[in-house]
């Protein structure tokens, strides 16, 4: 796999909670030059669709714990959408999986991909989840006809892991997030499965990448 090549599996990423205007635009700027998708807060998505056209522009649903009501969370996709994101990464309500109840996970899911035609990336927050859970999140999200289903938020304890990666490709494409800060991890997660790398490292990642 070429510099290219990889460069169109990275979210680039941005999404901690002092993320600035100046750290978002540095950001876009990196994803434009180096040929990476971004990741940013819903905040500035109206700035930085205008600002880089070419990027394919993700954002962020019911961020970072889940626990949003789910028309709160359709309406920000909603809202996310119209102000020109291209991808959502939408935070399945991990307490309610644990609890068992599966079919409010789902529904949960379900109202937001039903509610926007771009693509819906769910995040389950693998690392506070058993492998049992793990398929039953999987399943939830596979059909809630969502289109991706994604490792980790990067902010709980843990991050992707390759045996979760295998796990979850079981069922949907995966987004490999959390933890992944080198070109060599990164092309161990592809291998293991993954269709999406997601790391606030994207730079050194792609740079890392042997050739052209």
């Amino acid at each position: 796999m070429n510099r290219t090549e990889l460069a169109a599996k990275i979210d680039h990423t941005v999404l901690g909670p002092t993320t600035t205007d100046d750290d978002v635009e540095h950001l876009l700027a990196e994803a434009e030059e180096y040929g990476m998708n971004a990741c940013i807060p819903p905040c500035y998505v109206p700035e930085a669709e205008t600002a880089a056209p070419s990027v394919t522009l993700a954002t962020v649903i019911g961020f970072p714990h889940g626990h949003h009501a789910t028309d709160v969370k359709r309406e920000e996709a909603v809202r996310a959408w119209q102000d020109g994101a291209d991808e959502l990464d939408l935070v399945a309500n991990v307490g309610r999986l644990k609890s068992g109840d599966l079919e409010t996970v789902e529904n949960d899911i379900a109202e937001v991909v039903a509610a926007v035609p771009i693509p819906v990336k769910v995040i389950i927050e693998a690392p506070l989840l058993t492998d049992e859970e793990k398929h039953r999140a999987a399943e939830a999200v596979r059909d809630a006809d969502a289109a991706m289903v994604k490792t980790a938020t990067g902010f709980a304890d843990g991050g992707a892991t390759l045996a979760d990666v295998e796990l979850l490709s079981e069922y949907l494409p995966v987004k490999a997030s959390g933890g992944i800060g080198t070109y060599d991890l990164a092309l161990e997660m592809l291998e293991a499965g993954a269709d999406r790398i997601g790391a606030s490292s994207g730079v050194e990642i792609v740079t890392g990448a042997p050739g052209e």
